[in-house]
């Protein structure tokens, strides 16, 4: 049961879960740090567009004033856009921001952990974190989010500027069922290839809602990451992509640029090398996932009412 002291449901989110209708996740790290101004706020009022159009109830998921939302109004959604005064929420840093009634953005892995609590079961977001290049053994929150909460997430793979192979791995060892949307391999945020091979494939919304039936069933911890090509209209060309990726790492090492930095400041350098083609990559297969995210969500609703 939700503590109505600290979670905020929307009435929209509320009345389409009380009625088990498809509701989808959306994340606002990505509005609030992943994307230049003004292209953030257009995007997230695109993505929950693009979920209403299809038929579903977008829930996009921050922090105001120390409590957990989940659905915004305009006017939150707006300030989380806008505001300079908007912090990085992960689910370490909770406990901080409830206590202290910050206002604050949540990544990937904490909303997972507010949206299962809230009973949503689909997210769809970007891209992943993942293991971080190098030596250091840098694990992204995400993964183990991943591994212990039970939902769909809708993705594009993790995000390039990581370790892939390892990312991939993780996975592997800690059950986390990787599904590829049309494709038989992950792909690779602004690449539709990374040699990466997926668990299974499904070519519609019905059979990867069937596969999520199934781990509901089975009562398995854990997600099962839907992986979904970026339009390839907007895949980023293999060369380009590389070489704005070398000159990325090199300048933030010369910075000393790591942790958590490191992937917000990477994605923005390769936008500026590239010629703003990553973001307009990105742009394209954060709608895309939304748009998958919201006929699989809508499928997985009735085969869970027809159960």
């Amino acid at each position: 049961m939700l503590d109505s002291n600290l979670f905020s449901l929307s009435a929209e989110v509320k009345a389409a879960l009380d009625e088990q209708r498809a509701v989808v996740a959306l994340e606002s790290t990505v509005i609030a740090h992943g994307l230049p101004r003004p292209q953030n706020l257009e995007t997230a009022r695109r993505l929950e567009e693009i979920v209403r159009e299809s038929g579903a109830t977008p829930a996009t998921i921050a922090l105001l004033d120390g409590e957990l939302c989940v659905g915004l109004s305009a006017a939150q959604l707006q300030h989380i856009a806008e505001s300079d005064a908007i912090r990085k929420i992960s689910r370490r840093d909770l406990p901080v921001a409830v206590a202290r009634r910050l206002d604050g953005a949540t990544t990937v892995a904490t909303t997972m952990w507010i949206a299962h609590r809230a009973g949503i079961k689909v997210f769809a977001t970007g891209g992943i974190g993942g293991i971080h290049r190098g030596t250091l053994p840098d694990v992204s929150a995400d993964l183990p989010e991943l591994a212990r909460t039970p939902m769909l997430v809708v993705c594009s793979g993790a995000k390039i500027v990581l370790d892939l192979p390892a990312t991939r791995e993780w996975l592997e060892t800690y059950g986390v069922t990787i599904v590829g949307y049309e494709c038989d391999e992950m792909p690779a945020f602004y690449s539709r290839r990374s040699g990466l091979p997926v668990d299974v494939r499904a070519d519609s919304a019905v059979e990867a809602a069937q596969i999520v039936a199934a781990r509901q069933q089975l009562g398995l911890e854990g997600a099962t990451l839907l992986t979904v090509p970026v339009p390839e209209a907007s895949e980023v060309p293999s060369q380009l992509l590389q070489q704005t990726l070398d000159e990325a790492l090199e300048q933030a090492v010369r910075e000393h640029i790591g942790g958590r930095d490191l992937t917000p400041f990477l994605l923005s350098r390769m936008a500026e090398r590239s010629g703003g083609a990553t973001l307009r990559a990105n742009l394209a297969l954060l709608e895309q996932n939304a748009r998958v995210a919201s006929e699989v969500a809508i499928a997985l609703s009735s085969l869970n009412s027809e159960s």
